[in-house]
C-alpha cells in the first residue's frame, strides 16, 4: 500500500480505509515534473506536454492534459456560461517532493517520487489516485477503493431488460442511445466522488478498483473530479454542465397525450375532464395537429382539416378559457418533394448517413435534417412554426431523432426549439424527448422512456429507467403512463396513474387510437386515478419548489434513496422506493393483485401519509395493499417534514392561492423547506422576480419551534397566510417572538376568523396545533406544550 506523505501539512488527516493500491512510478522519459504550483493550482510538464490541475470550485478539481500544449474549447457537455472565478483561501505546500493544493473540501497532491496524483476529501481520505501521464495516451485511469459503489454513465432503452438496476460495473458506453436511453460521460460513487469527462461518446471500463475511460473525442483530455456527498456532487455537476431552466408551472400538473384526434374530440375530452373536476393542464397531440405531408411547411403548421380553429387562433382562445395548454409532436425529418425539402437540399441540411425513406405516416419521401449544424437549428424555428406557437402549440414533444449516429442530434433538435422560442417569446420552454445526452438539460429538456409496452412488468421496469436517468443528470423524466403499445387492463391503468403522479413529468399516452382518459377504465380505476391526480395538484406548491431547487442546486423533485442515504447498503440498488422531494418517500404498487407489499424504510421515523400510522425505519415493513379498489399509494412522511399544499384545482392557477396549508412533522434536529413561487410562465425569475421563503422547524423537548425567514425576491404572490399544522403537539400557548398569538376555541373558529391565531385539533396523525401566520416576514414562533404530550 502507498500512503501519500505529508498531506497532513494542509490540515488534513490522511486515512485510507480501505487503501487504494498505487501503481509503480512511471519510468523512462514519460515522467512529468512539477512545473508550477501556486494558488491557482498545479502544472505538470514534460517537454511541450502540459497537464494543469485547477480547483474551479471548493470541491471540484479540473484536470486538463494538453499534448504539445494543445488546448481546445470545452465541448457540448460543458456549460459555456459556467463561472470560473479564482478561488480564495487555498492552501499551498511543496516540500519533500510532495506538492499539495487544498481547499476546505478537497486536496490534490502530486508525489514526485511516484509521479502520481492523489485526490482527497475534506476528511483527508484519498478517494482517487491516477498517473496523469495516461492523458498523453488518450485515456484516463483512476484508481479507487474496490468496494466503492458506482452509478451513472447510462440507463436503459425502452426494450432492453433493466436487470442491472442502478449500480454500474463492467464496460459501459457513454451515449445518447435510442428509445428513452439516458447517457453521459459522468460516473459517481456514494463513497464521495464523481468524475465528469468533457467528451461526446466514450468507453468506461469499471473493474478492479479502476475507472478507465477511453474513446474520448478530443486530444486534449479534460475532466473534472467532484468530491462530496451525492447532493454536493450533483450541485457541482449542474454548475459544470449546466442546470436545467425551470419548466412552466402548468407542466407540474397532468398531461393527456393522444394519437388519433381532431378538434371535436379534443373539446369533448377537455370538457369531460372539467365536468368531472379531474385536474389537467396540457393536451399533447401526435401527428394529428400537423399538416403532415403537405407542401409549404406542412411539418410546422396546423392541420386545418382536423383542427379548423387552429390556424386562426380560435381554438387557442377556447382552450385558454378552459385553462388548457396545447403541445405538439415534432419530427426531425421533412418531406423531400416540398418547398422546405428543396430548401434543405440546396443548403446541405440533410443528416449524413440518413438516406431518403418513405414516411410510415404520410407514405411520402422524407429525409432527416442534421441538427448538429447551426444553420439547421436557426432555420428550424421558422415562420410557419412561429405561427403555430403563436396560435397555441406552446410545448414540444420531440420524437424519433435517436436513430442517427450522432449523440447530439436529439440534444440539438431541442436546442433549436429552445433558442428559437427564447428569441421569439418570453414564455418558458417545455419539451420531452426520446433520449438524453448530458448537456441537453440546459435546453429545457425532458426525457420520456420511449414506446413502452402496457402491463405490470413494463410498468415496474420504469422505476429503474427513471432513477438511472436521474443518476446521469436528467432530473426531468416521464413515461407513457398506461404504456404506449397495447391496452392496459383497468387495474394496470389505475396503478400506473398512481405511479406517474410521483414522477417529475406526469403524462399518459398510447398508440394510434388508444384512449387514456380515466373514465374509460371502469368506476374503480377512474376513482383511483382521479384521486391520484388530485393529490398531485394538492402538492403543486411542494412540487414547484423542487422545480426551482433543480434549477439552482441540480437536484430535483425525484431522487434515488442513495442521494439521502448514501451510507445505507440496503438502498444501493433500490428501485422500489424513492424520495419525492426531501420529505416524502413513495413506493408505488407495481404488481397485479398485490395484497401486501414489503417496503424498506431507511433510518428514522416515517408516518403513513394516508393513515397516520408511524413506522421506525431501518427495516422492511409489511404494508397492506387494497387489491380490489386500488385506492392506496404507499406514501410516507419523513420525520422533520414540512409540506405545503393547496386545494386541488381543475388546473394550475385556476384561482389565486391566498393561504397555503403547511403540514409540519417536527424532529429533534432542525429541518427546513424553501417555499418558492413566481409568475409560472416567464423567465423573469432569472432576474429576481420570484418569491422564496425558508420555513424551519425543530422539536425542543415538549415544545416546537417554527420559524420563517424574510422572503427573498421581488415577486409578490397572492399568498397572505400560512396555515401551519404542527403535528404531534397540543399546544397550551403559541408565541410569535414576544407576542402571544390569539387563541381560538377550536379549529373551526380559527378557520372562520380573519388574521393570525391558533387552535388545537385532532386528525389522522393525532394531536395537531394549527397556527395561522402572516407570510413573507421573518417570524419565530414557539409552540409550548406545558402539559406535555
Amino acid at each position: 500500500m502507498t500512503i501519500l506523505r505529508n498531506l497532513a501539512m494542509c490540515g488534513l488527516l490522511l486515512a485510507l480505509a480501505p487503501a487504494i493500491h498505487a501503481a509503480p512510478a512511471s519510468s523512462g522519459d514519460s515522467t512529468f515534473q512539477l512545473g508550477r504550483i501556486d494558488a491557482s493550482g498545479l502544472e505538470l510538464v514534460h517537454g511541450k506536454d502540459r497537464i494543469t490541475l485547477r480547483l474551479v470550485a471548493p470541491n471540484v478539481l479540473q484536470i486538463h492534459g494538453m499534448p504539445g500544449g494543445l488546448a481546445t474549447r470545452p465541448g457540448i457537455v460543458m456549460d459555456p456560461h459556467a463561472a470560473r472565478a479564482m478561488l480564495a483561501n487555498l492552501r499551498v505546500s511543496n516540500r519533500d517532493g510532495q506538492a499539495t493544493v487544498a481547499s476546505r473540501a478537497l486536496a490534490v497532491s502530486w508525489d514526485a517520487h511516484t509521479a502520481r496524483l492523489a485526490i482527497a476529501d475534506a476528511q483527508g481520505h484519498v478517494v482517487l489516485q491516477t498517473d496523469p501521464a495516461d492523458l498523453m495516451k488518450g485515456r484516463i485511469d483512476l484508481q479507487h477503493a474496490a468496494a466503492d459503489t458506482l452509478y451513472g454513465i447510462g440507463g436503459y432503452d425502452a426494450f432492453e431488460p433493466a436487470k442491472g438496476g442502478l449500480t454500474r460495473s463492467g464496460v459501459l458506453i457513454a451515449k445518447a442511445g435510442e428509445q428513452g436511453y439516458p447517457g453521459g460521460p459522468f460516473v459517481w460513487s456514494t463513497h464521495g466522488y464523481g468524475v465528469l469527462v468533457d467528451t461526446v461518446g466514450a468507453r468506461f471500463d469499471l473493474a478492479s478498483g479502476h475507472i478507465e475511460v477511453s474513446g474520448i473525442d478530443r486530444q486534449d483530455i479534460s475532466y473534472d473530479v467532484i468530491v462530496g456527498a451525492p447532493r454536493q456532487i450533483f450541485a457541482a455537476l449542474a454548475d459544470l454542465s449546466g442546470a436545467p431552466p425551470m419548466f412552466p408551472k402548468w407542466s407540474m400538473g397532468f398531461t393527456n397525450s393522444q394519437w388519433g384526434i381532431d378538434q371535436q374530440e379534443l373539446l369533448a375530452i377537455v370538457h369531460g375532464y372539467r365536468a368531472r373536476h379531474i385536474p389537467i393542464d396540457n393536451f399533447t397531440f401526435d401527428f394529428d395537429w400537423k399538416a403532415w405531408g403537405d407542401d409549404n411547411y406542412g411539418e410546422f403548421r396546423w392541420n386545418a382539416a382536423k383542427f379548423p380553429g387552429g390556424p386562426g387562433g380560435a381554438l387557442k382562445a377556447t382552450m385558454d378559457q378552459l385553462g388548457m395548454h396545447m403541445t405538439g409532436i415534432m419530427k426531425p425529418r421533412i418531406h423531400v418533394d416540398t418547398v422546405e425539402g428543396r430548401y434543405a437540399q440546396q443548403h446541405g441540411f440533410w443528416a449524413a448517413g440518413r438516406p431518403q425513406t418513405t414516411d410510415y405516416f404520410s407514405l411520402k419521401p422524407v429525409r432527416e435534417v442534421d441538427f448538429d449544424q447551426a444553420a439547421v437549428r436557426a432555420w428550424f424555428f421558422n415562420p410557419a412554426l412561429k405561427h403555430a406557437f403563436d396560435t397555441g402549440i406552446v410545448g414540444w414533444w420531440n420524437d424519433e431523432a435517436d436513430d442517427t449516429n450522432s449523440n447530439t442530434q436529439f440534444l440539438n433538435m431541442q436546442r433549436a426549439l429552445y433558442d428559437g422560442q427564447r428569441a421569439h417569446a418570453p414564455v418558458r420552454v417545455w419539451s420531452i424527448n426520446r433520449d438524453f445526452y448530458l448537456g441537453a438539460q440546459r435546453y429545457a429538456y425532458g426525457l420520456w422512456s420511449g414506446d413502452i409496452d402496457t402491463g405490470f412488468d413494463s410498468m415496474a421496469a420504469q422505476r429503474q429507467r427513471m432513477l438511472s436517468a436521474i443518476d446521469v443528470g436528467e432530473m426531468k423524466w416521464g413515461m407513457d403512463s398506461g404504456g404506449f403499445k397495447g391496452h392496459p387492463d383497468n387495474e394496470n391503468y389505475a396503478r400506473w396513474i398512481e405511479f406517474a403522479a410521483f414522477v417529475p413529468i406526469f403524462r399518459m399516452h398510447g398508440t394510434l387510437n388508444e384512449k387514456r382518459q380515466p373514465w374509460l377504465y371502469g368506476a374503480a380505476a377512474e376513482q383511483a386515478a382521479s384521486d391520484a391526480i388530485r393529490l398531485r395538484y394538492a402538492l403543486i406548491p411542494y412540487i414547484y419548489s423542487y422545480e426551482r431547487a433543480a434549477s439552482i442546486e441540480g437536484v430535483g423533485l425525484v431522487r434515488p434513496l442513495t442521494f439521502d442515504y448514501p451510507d445505507d447498503p440496503q438502498v444501493r440498488n433500490d428501485v422500489d422506493a424513492w424520495m419525492f422531494g426531501d420529505h416524502l418517500l413513495v413506493s408505488p404498487v407495481v404488481v397485479k393483485g398485490q395484497a401486501e407489499k414489503d417496503i424498506y424504510l431507511p433510518a428514522g421515523q416515517w408516518t403513513d401519509y394516508f393513515t397516520g400510522k408511524v413506522y421506525q425505519g431501518g427495516q422492511v415493513i409489511h404494508y397492506a395493499v387494497d387489491s380490489k379498489r386500488w385506492r392506496d399509494i404507499p406514501l410516507f412522511v419523513r420525520e422533520g417534514a414540512i409540506i405545503p399544499t393547496q386545494p386541488a384545482m381543475d388546473y394550475v392557477g385556476q384561482r389565486p392561492v391566498s393561504e397555503l396549508t403547511v403540514d409540519v412533522f417536527p424532529a429533534r434536529q432542525a429541518t427546513h423547506f424553501d417555499y418558492y413561487d413566481d409568475d409560472g410562465d416567464t423567465y423573469a425569475y432569472q432576474h429576481g422576480a420570484f418569491f422564496s421563503q425558508r420555513l424551519t422547524t425543530q422539536r425542543n423537548g415538549d415544545d416546537v419551534q417554527f420559524d420563517t425567514d424574510a422572503a427573498h425576491g421581488s415577486f409578490r404572490p397572492a399568498l397572505t397566510y400560512y396555515l401551519v399544522k404542527v403535528h404531534g403537539i397540543r399546544a397550551a400557548e403559541v408565541n410569535a417572538g414576544a407576542e402571544a398569538l390569539k387563541p381560538y376555541a377550536d379549529a373551526a373558529a380559527l378557520l372562520a376568523a380573519a388574521g393570525e391565531g391558533w387552535a388545537v385539533d385532532h386528525d389522522r396523525y393525532g394531536s395537531v396545533t394549527l397556527v395561522r401566520l402572516a407570510a413573507a416576514g421573518a417570524r419565530k414562533v414557539t409552540l409550548r406544550n406545558t402539559a406535555g404530550h
